[in-house]
């Protein structure tokens, strides 16, 4: 396990956001556990793994999507320092996914982990140069204490649950 990792993991628990270890054997289950259903996703985009063998629903109709519990996607990159989740805002609609469910559930290799935010800064000038310009950045549930006492949920979900796939 890198350094790295741990303080990912330290940072998520500080956010109560809880963190799977996985490898491609064990990602279904491992999402499986990880999910409220009915769950609904974007493909995840590698090789090793899918939602195929999971109960998350993948191109969801409009009242799958809007009776959802869970979405699910992958995410670009995360920053260990913060426990920051990079989510594209892509065609595949991973935004809305990660951001309308009340849980999202976010999975991403190790090696998409990145120390802190020079790194983080220097991996997305490479994305803006390739033109995946358009990302949201998630740091634990979403909360506001704009009108008085904090309140999760408002805008985003209520819980967020982190898959590693280690290498």
């Amino acid at each position: 396990m890198s350094d790295v990792l741990t303080t990912f993991e330290s940072s998520l628990d500080g956010l109560d956001v809880a963190t799977t270890r996985t490898d491609a054997d064990g990602f279904a289950e491992a999402l499986d556990d990880a999910i409220r259903e009915p769950a609904v996703g974007v493909p995840l985009g590698l090789d090793d793994v899918s939602l195929a063998d999971t109960a998350v629903t993948v191109d969801p109709t409009a009242t799958e999507f809007e009776t959802a519990r869970t979405g699910v996607t992958p995410v670009g990159a995360g920053i260990a320092t913060y426990g920051s989740l990079a989510v594209a805002a892509d065609a595949a609609g991973s935004e809305p996914v990660s951001l309308y469910p009340e849980r999202h559930v976010a999975v991403l290799r190790e090696e998409e982990l990145h120390a802190d935010m020079d790194e983080a800064f220097a991996w997305l000038g490479e994305e803006f140069a390739a033109g995946r310009d358009s990302y949201v950045f998630a740091t634990g549930a979403s909360a506001t204490a704009d009108m008085g006492e904090m309140v999760e949920g408002v805008h985003g979900p209520a819980e967020v649950h982190v898959v590693v796939l280690e290498r």
